[in-house]
């Protein structure tokens, strides 16, 4: 399209200016979107200049200037394109097709502040914003090396979003990251609203409920998986990073769990593995015994669980569901009300309900005492998209227990191991180091042993550069320490 069109296209707008200083040494036309430009670079940077000096052609714009990045060109589409970003396009004649872009950006957003999805006592208190040149500067501090390389490119047919790409070369596989950039080249989508939608475009399964990519807003944990040679998604206007590829053990790995001693960390870990499948387990493992396999409740138990079932008149099936299905309703709740009357809802609403639900003989105490546990316990997934999986997983479950008991419990298992067993992140296996096994990087999954015994990086991402550091042969002291100088 011509600039004239685009000029009366651009003008129906009311936030651009189209305008004419014939008072100047140089008569020219400025041209740019009002929303996007910061207008004290135009009246302080720009305007002064062009009464100074006597500028003859439109190339002398970006000589006599002192502006960086200073564009000249004819090409409307391009014009266009600038404009659009947030530059100035400047005109000397009417008749003359060319135009000087100069960048004036607005630089609006919000300030790094703390971490509210990763939170963590000790470490760090940073966390990404929705900017994406201030969350490639939060990274570049964290690993000031030149092999930090970031390519940038341009995704959505109508929001045009920037997304870039961020890997260390001699480190990160190449077929990993070339994997990456295809995918992301492939994308056909008008809009990208957020890290969330290259999620969803790019990963290995979209048919699955595991996510395939970590999502974190953390800027260290950024840059301590680059270190590893793994590849990250930045994407502007979203403030969390996609990290890939990943295993399903690192979804339950914190990141605090480093800036701890090993021995702690490590306990934390088996912690939160063990609640996940108490969570995932313990309610369809209820409703199989109650409904088939009565024979392996203790004799100790029996009493109890005749007394808290006597007055139910609804199945173990029916009163798990209605009791799985309130936890969700408080919890939906709670996160869309705004945070102080979300958390009052949350735990108000919660012992109303129960206190309630058991006395009107709707549900037993028994398993009011089992669905609360096993919520609670799905809440210690410290990625927030795992959670949501955890959360979901539990109804199949259910569902297969109270058709087939235990049976139906192990069947469900059996296929979901099978779906684990065949996913994948980018081309790698979900279930390292489990499947296949490799007691390599069983050192960072389970437990997270010292970070002396961590000299190898992870074997999942096939680095081009394995050893992170070289490991200190033991040698016989020569010389005291200062401590033994006095015992």
């Amino acid at each position: 399209m011509p600039i004239d069109l685009q000029l009366k296209q651009w003008r129906k707008s009311d936030d651009f200016v189209d305008s004419f200083y014939a008072e100047e040494k140089t008569p020219f036309h400025l041209y740019y979107f009002s929303s996007l430009v910061d207008r004290d670079i135009v009246q302080k940077d720009l305007l002064p200049y062009f009464n100074k000096e006597e500028i003859g052609t439109i190339e002398e714009v970006a000589l006599k200037l002192p502006i960086d990045d200073i564009k000249v060109t004819d090409d409307s589409s391009e014009i266009q394109d600038y404009l659009l970003r947030g530059y100035v396009a400047v005109q000397l004649k009417k008749e003359n097709t060319k135009l000087a872009l100069l960048p004036a950006i607005a630089k609006k957003g919000r300030t790094v502040s703390l971490p509210e999805v990763e939170f963590s006592v000790v470490g760090p208190k940073e966390a990404f914003v929705e900017s994406l040149d201030v969350n490639l500067n939060l990274v570049r501090k964290r690993l000031p090396v030149p092999q930090l390389e970031v390519k940038e490119y341009t995704v959505g047919n109508l929001s045009k979003t920037r997304v870039a790409v961020l890997y260390l070369t001699d480190i990160a596989n190449s077929e990993n990251v070339h994997t990456v950039i295809q995918r992301i080249n492939d994308i056909s989508f008008d809009q990208i609203n957020d890290s969330s939608y290259i999620t969803q475009l790019i990963q290995d399964n979209n048919n699955s409920p595991f996510p395939q990519f970590i999502d974190t807003e953390r800027p260290d944990r950024v840059a301590s998986v680059l270190a590893e040679g793994k590849v990250v998604i930045l994407v502007d206007g979203a403030p969390h990073g996609l990290i890939g590829p990943t295993t399903l053990f690192e979804f339950f790995s914190a990141f605090e769990d480093y800036f701890l001693n090993w021995i702690i960390a490590s306990f934390f870990r088996v912690v939160r593995l063990f609640a996940v499948i108490f969570s995932i387990l313990v309610t369809p493992i209820y409703v199989a015994v109650l409904t088939y396999h009565y024979e392996l409740i203790p004799k100790d138990l029996v009493s109890t669980l005749v007394t808290s079932r006597s007055a139910i008149p609804l199945p173990p099936i029916l009163e798990a569901i209605i009791l799985e299905l309130a936890i969700e309703l408080l919890r939906e709740a709670g996160a869309r009300l705004p945070t102080k009357v979300g958390q009052t809802i949350g735990i108000v609403g919660g012992i109303v309900i129960g206190t309630a639900s058991v006395e009107a003989g709707l549900t037993s105490n028994v398993l009011l005492i089992i669905v609360a546990l096993s919520a609670l316990a799905s809440f210690t997934t410290p990625v927030y998209q795992m959670g949501n999986t955890i959360r979901l997983i539990r109804f199949p479950f259910l569902i297969s227990a109270h058709f087939l008991g235990l049976l139906g419990v192990t069947l469900c298992f059996c296929f979901l191991l099978i779906h684990l067993l065949r996913l994948t992140s980018l081309g790698r296996p979900f279930l390292e180091p489990l499947y296949p096994l490799r007691l390599a990087d069983m050192t960072d999954a389970i437990i997270r042993l010292p970070f002396t015994l961590q000299n190898k990086r992870p074997v999942e991402v096939q680095a081009e550069e394995t050893v992170r550091f070289a490991k200190k042969k033991d040698k016989k002291k020569k010389q005291k320490d200062i401590d033994e100088f006095y015992t």
